[in-house]
């Protein structure tokens, strides 16, 4: 089938890393970090559960958003600077939406070739310091549900849309009509294997593009 909308995860997607799992890590809050990441991502709790609680105890200032920023691209999955070169040479749509924080999403993004307008992420905010205020608590994206608001948003119940991504949040795609395509190149979740419409199992992400057009 063919594609007018590809959209793409981040976090065990694009990247080999989970963004808020690194940043615990930074802090010495790494196990249990990583234990509320992979509880939401399994669909075991509802996101909004978790996300206000893992940045009220990480606070990431600017420095380490910056450094998240440099470790998306320095962990990038195999076969991502192909993919996107092959949908958009295509001209294909194509967009990042990430429960993510945006700011260090942005230069992944860039290098990819892909506009701030297409990157579909949760802001933080900062003191004039540079350290840790809040997060946009108003986001649809950190909240269940939130991924699929946007895939609406983006086809307005027209154009075809395709999401590629490795977790349960990512499966909400399919509530606004998108083909979700699993990606299991980083981490296998039982329950993605077995409700996406296609599954990719493969370490590089080339093997998306047999499923996309």
């Amino acid at each position: 089938m063919s594609f007018d909308i590809i959209c793409f995860d981040c976090d065990s997607t694009l990247s080999k890393i989970e963004g808020i799992d690194e940043l615990a890590k930074r802090v010495g809050l790494g196990e249990e970090m990583a234990a509320l990441t992979d509880s939401a991502m399994n669909g075991e709790v509802p996101l909004e559960a978790v996300y206000e609680r893992r940045l009220s105890l990480i606070k990431p200032d600017q420095n380490a958003i910056d450094w998240l920023a440099d470790l998306y691209i320095e962990t990038i999955v195999d076969g991502v600077e192909e993919v996107f070169n092959t949908l958009l040479k295509k001209g294909k749509q194509i967009h990042i939406i990430s429960g993510g924080i945006r700011q260090a999403i942005l230069p992944l993004a860039e290098k990819l070739g892909l506009s701030n307008t297409h990157v579909h992420a949760v802001d933080v905010f900062f003191n004039q310091d540079g350290s840790y205020q809040s997060f946009d608590a108003i986001s649809p994206l950190a909240k269940t549900g939130g991924k699929a608001t946007i895939c609406h948003s983006l086809t307005n119940g027209a154009s075809k849309l395709a999401m590629i991504g490795d977790g349960q949040t990512d499966l909400e795609s399919k509530q606004a009509g998108a083909e979700f395509i699993g990606f299991g190149g980083v981490v296998e979740r039982k329950a993605v294997r077995e409700q996406a419409d296609y599954f990719v199992n493969t370490a590089s992400l080339v093997g998306v593009l047999e499923h996309i057009g």
